[in-house]
């Protein structure tokens, strides 16, 4: 039998699924919020409703509605996520309730977290301080680590609420900026791990991308055969990974250049002024003569122009920890390079992998064929 729940009722269970749903998303897609009523009425099918072409439609929308009156309390009691888009904090020329709304956009499962049950923003800032000290000492990534787990929801409300320039980030917290705590924020943020899941997704659909990679014709596929002929040369895993990322960008039509900028070791002055001028790339300066393509000098990862980390492993290894900064950082994805950036985030993550571009999800379907 069919219940056809009296207000009250369906009230309450709008009120239940409201709670569970924001444990997930505080702003839920209308296909999240599909999948949450699905989810109802697969559990309790007497809530189905009549009328209707699923059966589910109304909860829908219902739920949509008592998500934003969900929200609304919240933010009357200072929830972070919630408060940051209250019209009361938007800039001048913002004055608009659907203006600049501070929420996920890649898939982050702890966007902006509250302050840990007992800490304010004054215990907080100590622990920041403290953290600077021990930043200085020696074998101390242990006592580091505790400390950026602690203040990491004190930090991501700084990030995404004041949005401070790279620099100042750089001098305020110093600790961020190495592979091991890029990773571990990434985990923090994503609940996925970076290095791991990036390159063995990669390794695993490289033979596959090969393939895909030779079918491309014109002056793309002859620039993508000269990429992948460098890898053929060496039985080299890093050396095959920058080729396929390479090739990649190329695949999708996007500059590699706006991603990796490469010099010559012969020419220091030229670097520094390149790296100093850039917002956002991978330098790689490399050595002279026969075999430059492999015999590479230091790699490393410039924003706002600054250089944040340099001596990484290969051009593929720069790439993740961008990729990885980007979240960190709270960044947007380079409009050049939407589509590699696209790829990386969800086919390679699978980060809110459902919902594909019309080039991105051409091309992963050519994958899995």
């Amino acid at each position: 039998m069919l219940l056809i729940p009296p207000p009250k009722l369906r009230s309450d269970i709008l009120e239940a699924m409201a709670e569970e749903v924001f444990r997930y998303a505080a702003y839920p897609t209308d296909s999240q919020l599909d999948q949450a009523a699905e989810a109802l009425i697969t559990a309790h099918p007497c809530l189905r409703e009549k009328g209707t072409r699923t059966g589910r439609e109304g909860w829908k929308h219902y739920l949509k509605i008592k998500m934003a009156n969900f929200r609304s309390k919240l933010r009357k009691i200072g929830h972070p996520e919630i408060t940051v888009n209250s019209l009361k904090n938007k800039r001048k020329g913002q004055g608009k309730a659907a203006s600049n709304i501070k929420k996920p956009r890649k898939a982050e499962v702890n966007f902006l977290p509250c302050l840990p049950k007992g800490e304010t923003a004054e215990s907080m800032e100590k622990e920041r301080i403290a953290l600077l000290t021990e930043v200085k000492k020696k074998s101390n990534e242990a006592v580091i680590k505790e400390k950026m787990q602690l203040t990491f929801s004190y930090r991501r409300q700084e990030l995404v609420e004041d949005m401070p320039m790279i620099s100042d980030l750089q001098s305020r917290w110093s600790a961020l900026f190495t592979v091991n705590e890029i990773n571990a924020e990434f985990m923090r943020i994503t609940t996925v791990p970076l290095l791991t899941k990036f390159f063995g997704q990669l390794d695993r659909y490289t033979a596959n991308l090969h393939k895909v990679f030779k079918s491309k014709g014109g002056a793309s596929g002859q620039k993508i055969s000269r990429i992948m002929a460098i890898a053929d040369k060496r039985d080299d895993i890093h050396l095959k990974r920058d080729c396929v990322i390479k090739s990649l960008c190329v695949y999708l039509n996007e500059d590699i250049t706006t991603l990796v900028k490469e010099f010559m070791d012969c020419n220091p002055v030229e670097a520094e002024r390149g790296i100093s001028e850039t917002t956002l790339r991978i330098y790689a300066i490399r050595g002279e003569g026969a075999g430059a393509e492999e015999n590479l000098q230091d790699v490393g990862v410039v924003i706002e122009g600054v250089m944040l980390l340099q001596r990484l492993k290969s051009i593929s290894f720069a790439v993740v920890i961008l990729f990885g900064l980007i979240y960190t950082l709270n960044l947007s994805y380079p409009q050049s390079l939407k589509f590699t950036f696209e790829f990386f985030q969800k086919v390679l993550m699978n980060l809110d992998g459902n919902k594909l571009s019309p080039k991105v999800q051409a091309l992963k379907i050519k994958i899995f064929q």
